[in-house]
């Protein structure tokens, strides 16, 4: 049984590694790996210890300490890994084994994929391919030899520098690899292949000529070109904002297709799933560009934010994920436009990971303890994670953010620390008292912010009582105050912006200020206020926590024509269709008329950017309104939702169609023309609800016309969820032509899963049958049946429960050859206390069903906290 892992039982590892050799004989079923390491007693450690080394899944082949053979009677081998008794003080230990990278389908350790050799060692592959102690805090520089067929692998690539290449018999060739830089082996990396690369140079501030490669099959290799130039500006960004320099000879990329994850920050071998790579404009979208630019960053961001400054264990993980999220955050906000950045990442953070804080996953960006770490690679640690990052930069503001970051860098190179030593950095660095931020790593939940305004018109004083509390999650039922810094300004009636002045204050500091929230209970008084404002609160959602404030649907419609803080006004319109929607839900359509008003002066305003109204008029989604109910409908809601759509096109037909013909003759691929793609598509997606001839007319006839894959596949998405003539027609057109490029057929597959159309159950099963479905693929799983199970509320939440079924199925066939997709897939089930009854209990079953199997400690973990 899988044991629970406690931060609190952290010991220091008994022995260190001063360095690593590997010796891989590399064959398809039976790859041979010698591990020869020298080891030292770690004299901070606890004396007399033996040495344990991770290892799973292999055959052991022989073990040597200081060239000694030794027999099974020197040490003893579990399931787990090894034990070794009565080693010297310093030692070479010399471990042959064999694994088979053929059949290796969880993705982890060294596998196959198309015919070539890969890694994936985050968070405990490495295990997988010696016996090692695999854990972030011990570190050494690699050297690496890889002997391989010359005709099948030409390419041989490791971390760091090549230094040695050569010619052996029987076709086999060989390649040595040294990489200068301490890592754990969560970042070790080996790539084998029928490879070919793009190649660019990049000249450093210090500089340096660097040589950038990208890696792929040569079918790939005129797809590449946006990631080199996004590698890049990411580059040159991490050098102007940090004064970070990359600092081996070479920087690699290698696309593959079969990849748990998005991408992989090995220390100068960066491997990559491959739709986030390849990109042009006939086969990837706008967004997906923007995707594409932003992993690569981040990817190249982790090498100081993760490789040179590393965790010191798993439960530290958000210390290099939420730090290097905000940082490629913030990489995209100053290439692109900061406003939609901003309103993109909270709609994330708080669909998701408000929820996954509302339910039995809930844990802290630091969890106290996890039975699975592949678990925790969560919306949690990633977002809130960035989210606790921004607070530090919203209350020191840059520079004091800037000395922050220079100081743990100084301190902190070459180490495995924890979140505490990130805190210090940036309290000693600014001479600030920090104290109460430590909480946001060790509590979790979602905090609730309470703000009342009292307005004293005789006294010109206008009174903010703020209060904040947390609720109860499974680590604990009682939560300190946090600090939450509250960003606001006020509104007098004319839509002016108030000077503010606390009182106090001598003078007032602009129309928008920051107050600090410490206490559960606190007060601030502004003066000099001559009329009664509203105020505007949380501006740039300045802290992830959830605002009460009793605004009304008048005060939101106001807020969204006046309000300087772009965020403030996209949140004021999603409040406005959250209150429509759960009025209708009530059985009350009067306030229908206040957002579709919103709405028109939304379009109307000719000051307010595209991709702005664009997000402005998206409604909250079905699975947010649902998590916003005690115990929710989801086929009432879907069908309420979506006749509030069909309301809106309908009244804003005429300017949604003038809207769309003006942006149609806008082309290129500046950020001016992505954000009116933007816009544009979202009026065809309202105006394709009016389901007559004309508009599904309008609809196809982008779909023919699109000469990028932007408004062809908005098109096919719009048509997808259609019941007309136009929907089969561009479906099997998309299919003809792209049938071919598997990236983009998961976006063919997607449309298909989340269609909300009778039958579409059954064809999504019948879909799995697709000669370009692989169920071993994670892209294929996550596009189809990932996209059924949390993208289709209304087919997955069928009232006969067998959306349930299916998942249930699915989970318990994937997690026999990959437990880290289907702990994935059955994240699905997991809040089924939210749901109405009879759902719910339907539900319920689906997930003692799985239960009751076998599982992985993956799959188990979730299911049962989920029980």
């Amino acid at each position: 049984m899988q044991q629970t892992v406690y931060l609190k039982d952290y010991q220091l590892p008994a022995y260190l590694v001063d360095t690593v050799y590997l010796d891989f004989s590399l064959q398809p079923s039976a790859t041979g790996v010698v591990s020869s390491v020298r080891y030292r007693r770690n004299p901070a450690a606890a004396a007399g210890e033996s040495l344990w080394l991770d290892g799973q899944d292999m055959e052991l082949l022989s073990v040597a300490l200081d060239g000694q053979e030794l027999t099974t009677d020197d040490y003893s081998v579990s399931e787990s890994g090894m034990r070794i008794e009565n080693v010297p003080e310093c030692f070479e230990l010399t471990i042959a084994t064999r694994i088979n990278p053929e059949a290796n389908k969880s993705l982890e350790g060294l596998y196959r994929s198309g015919g070539n050799y890969c890694t994936q060692c985050e968070a405990e592959g490495f295990r997988k391919i010696t016996y090692y102690p695999d854990r972030p805090d011990v570190m050494a520089p690699f050297t690496v030899r890889m002997t391989a067929d010359k005709a099948e692998n030409p390419v041989l690539l490791s971390n760091g520098n090549p230094v040695a290449q050569g010619e052996l018999d029987g076709g086999r060739h060989w390649a040595e690899w040294r990489d200068p830089f301490a890592k754990p082996g969560y970042l070790f990396a080996l790539v084998a292949g029928d490879l070919q690369c793009v190649e660019d140079q990049f000249h450093t501030s210090d500089g340096r000529d660097i040589t950038l490669r990208i890696y792929t099959e040569a079918h790939h290799i005129d797809h590449c070109a946006h990631a080199m130039a996004s590698l890049k500006r990411a580059m040159r960004w991490d050098e102007q904002r940090f004064g970070l320099c990359y600092d081996l000879d070479l920087f690699m990329v290698v696309a593959v297709d079969d990849f748990n994850m998005g991408a992989m920050e090995n220390k100068g071998l960066n491997i990559f799933n491959s739709r986030l790579v390849f990109a042009s404009p006939e086969t990837a979208t706008d967004d997906d560009y923007i995707a594409i630019e932003a992993v690569i960053g981040h990817e190249y961001f982790h090498n100081w934010t993760g490789n040179r400054v590393t965790c010191r264990d798993w439960f530290q993980l958000s210390l290099k994920e939420g730090l290097t999220v905000f940082r490629d955050q913030e990489f995209t906000a100053d290439l692109h436009s900061r406003a939609v950045k901003r309103i993109e990442d909270v709609r994330l953070l708080r669909s998701h990971q408000f929820a996954e804080d509302a339910g039995p996953m809930a844990h802290p960006i630091r969890p106290a303890s996890y039975m699975e770490i592949n678990n925790f690679y969560t919306v949690t640690v990633y977002e809130k994670g960035a989210e606790v990052v921004r607070l530090y930069h919203t209350l020191l503001g840059s520079d004091g953010f800037r000395r922050g970051m220079d100081l743990y860098f100084r301190r902190h190179d070459g180490q495995a620390v924890s979140t505490e030593d990130f805190l210090a950095a940036m309290r000693d660095a600014n001479d600030i008292d920090l104290a109460q931020m430590q909480r946001w790593y060790d509590q979790a939940g979602t905090p609730k912010l309470v703000v009342r305004m009292a307005y004293d018109e005789q006294d010109a004083t206008c009174t903010l009582h703020v209060s904040q509390s947390c609720p109860a999650t499974p680590e604990s039922s009682e939560k300190q105050p946090f600090l939450i810094p509250l960003t606001l300004g006020l509104l007098l009636p004319d839509g002016k912006a108030v000077p503010l002045q606390l009182a106090g204050e001598e003078v007032a500091s602009g129309s928008s200020r920051t107050l600090l929230v410490r206490e559960a209970e606190q007060e601030f008084v502004f003066t000099g206020v001559r009329e009664q404002p509203l105020p505007s609160l949380l501006r740039g959602f300045s802290a992830p926590v959830e605002l009460d404030y009793p605004y009304t649907a008048t005060d939101d419609a106001f807020l969204m024509r006046h309000d300087e803080d772009s965020f403030n006004r996209w949140a004021a319109a999603q409040r406005l269709a959250m209150r429509t929607m759960q009025a209708l839900l009530a059985g009350d359509t009067s306030s229908e008329v206040v957002l579709i008003d919103a709405l028109h002066h939304v379009l109307t305003d000719a000051g307010l950017g595209a991709a702005l109204k664009a997000e402005a008029l998206l409604l909250p989604s079905e699975a947010d309104i649902a998590e916003a109910c005690s115990a929710a409908d989801p086929g009432l809601i879907h069908q309420l939702r979506e006749q509030l759509r069909v309301n809106i096109a309908a009244a804003l037909r005429s300017e949604m169609e003038a809207l769309y013909r003006q942006l149609s003759t806008v082309t290129g691929f500046s950020d001016e023309a992505m954000q009116a793609r933007k816009l544009k598509n979202v009026c065809l997606s309202y105006l394709v609800r009016l389901g007559d001839k004309a508009a599904c007319a309008l609809v196809y006839a982008q779909f023919e016309q699109a000469d990028n894959m932007t408004d062809q596949y908005a098109a096919l998405a719009a048509l997808a969820d259609c019941d007309c003539p136009e929907r089969e027609l561009a479906l099997a057109a998309f299919e003809a032509q792209w049938r071919h490029e598997a990236n983009v057929m998961d976006k063919w597959f997607g449309v298909q899963a989340a269609s909300s159309l009778p039958g579409t159950l059954e064809h999504v099963q019948s879909l799995m049958a697709h000669p370009c479905f692989d169920a071993r693929n994670p892209n294929k799983v996550r596009a189809l049946i990932g996209t059924f199970a949390m993208r289709n509320p209304s087919v997955f939440h069928a009232a006969d429960g067998s959306g349930y079924a299916f998942v249930a199925e699915q989970v318990l066939l994937l997690d026999a050859f990959n437990p880290q997709v289907a702990s994935r897939m059955v994240r699905a089930l997991m809040n089924w206390k939210r749901i109405e009854p009879a759902r719910s209990a339907l539900m319920r079953a689906q997930l003692q069903r799985i239960n009751d199997a076998e599982l992985s400690p993956d799959v188990r973990e979730i299911v049962s906290k989920s029980l």
